[in-house]
């Protein structure tokens, strides 16, 4: 689950289906403002660094020490920082996102700051990721609040009257010192957005993808209530994880037997078991962290991040390219037909469309696996996934690197 700040909306959407189109349909004034944008690590400031495939630690700039719950230890890193980069609107949310080889031995930390009307922010720290668990405590770092914006746990919030007008990314690798370890960052990227106030969204046209649904494994989250309390407990807690494994079993590239070798032979479903220990965020004290949900499925060898929909007609364009689509959305009971509970925040599947145009989703907030697959009406999923209350639109997008992505939306900016 992830938890939002504000009360959803009880009004209901009631509106007309409109049949699939193939091309691009622009969304009506009143949407969400969103680009995301790519690092080029060719570009910017190396100190240690060296761009090849992604961007690697090629020569110690320093050493720094650190301290978390492990204690206090001594790091060399190396060090990209990128040029500012203009959003092209006034954004009011950044998030970044990334997939990487890091080795035992070593982490990285992604950090951002702005440019307002003011001026350049100070840096934030947007996330200290490693896969395994005996460098440091995978973290979101909070307090980090100021007059220009502050970090909600994976993204940056610009204050009132501070909107995000650029940014630059940092990247810092760390290592043992004196160590031949090479983390490896494969992509970095950041998405910027201004969700605009709106308790209703009309319902969008179709994209292209109605009558398609993908072959995407079924996980359910609560049949591991109670499971690893020390991650968070199962159930509820464990949407994310769950949405992500689902994803990564329909490319084939979930965690192996030997992986998951030391979850409790009881337990169903162990890489599940196993995404929530490896995405699980140490201060927010969650596995629903979004940017540690696409750079977990970096473990796999496969690219994730993520951005913002404007539109279930975007999302058509991603399950008509065979790409399952996770979005997190929160509704009251009764707003989502066929759901059965509310939710401050969840996270599901789409994995299709009825011929009809409505959203298959594998929902993992089901009783069992049997139960995921579900069907809810195009119209309630796209306001209670879209409106201002809810998220605003955000999606993990997760795919093989030799995959490539549809086109973005013409004439809009690319969010993805």
């Amino acid at each position: 689950m992830r938890m939002l700040t504000v009360f959803v909306s009880t009004v209901l959407l009631a509106t007309t289906l409109t049949a699939p189109v193939s091309a691009g349909v622009k969304p009506a004034a009143g949407t969400t403002d969103v680009v995301f944008q790519r690092a080029d690590f060719a570009s910017g400031t190396s100190e240690g660094t060296t761009a090849d495939d992604g961007l690697s630690f090629a020569t110690p700039a320093g050493t720094t020490s650190y301290t978390d719950a492990l204690g206090t230890r001594l790091w060399e890193y190396a060090r990209w920082t990128g040029p500012e980069r203009p959003v092209g609107f006034p954004a009011t949310e950044l998030i970044a996102s990334w997939t990487a080889d890091v080795p035992p031995g070593s982490w990285l930390q992604v950090e951002t700051r702005a440019r307002n009307t003011v001026g350049l922010t100070k840096w934030y720290v947007l996330g200290r990721w490693a896969y395994e668990e005996q460098d440091i405590r995978r973290t979101s770092v909070p307090g980090q609040g100021d007059a220009d914006a502050t970090v909600a746990v994976d993204t940056l919030v610009a204050a009132a009257g501070r909107r995000i007008e650029a940014y630059q990314l940092r990247l810092t690798l760390y290592r043992e010192p004196g160590s031949t370890v090479r983390p490896r960052v494969r992509t970095l990227g950041a998405m910027a957005s201004n969700v605009p106030e709106r308790k209703t969204v009309p319902v969008s046209p179709g994209g292209g993808a109605w009558g398609t649904e993908l072959a995407v494994p079924r996980r359910s989250q609560n049949v591991h209530r109670g499971h690893y309390p020390e991650w968070d407990g199962g159930g509820q807690a464990w949407c994310s994880p769950t949405s992500t494994t689902m994803v990564l079993g329909y490319w084939g590239r979930w965690p192996s037997a030997q992986d998951t070798s030391w979850v409790d032979p009881s337990d169903p479903d162990p890489e599940v078991d196993h995404a929530a220990r490896f995405t699980y965020d140490h201060a927010y004290e969650g596995a629903g962290n979004w940017p540690f949900n696409t750079a977990y499925a970096g473990r796999y060898g496969l690219d994730g991040f993520v951005t913002r929909l404007r539109s279930l007609t975007e999302l058509e364009r991603l399950i008509a390219a065979g790409i399952p689509v996770i979005t997190s959305q929160s509704f009251k009971k009764n707003e989502l037909p066929g759901a059965g509970y509310g939710t401050d925040g969840h996270i599901m599947v789409v994995v299709g469309f009825t011929s009809t145009g409505d959203v298959i989703a594998n929902d993992p907030a089901s009783s069992s696996n049997a139960t995921v697959r579900r069907v809810y009406p195009r119209a309630d999923f796209e306001n209670v996934w879209l409106r201002s209350s809810s998220s605003g639109g955000v999606v993990y997008v997760i795919h093989p690197p030799g995959r490539a992505l549809p086109a973005s939306t013409p004439g809009l900016p690319a969010n993805w």
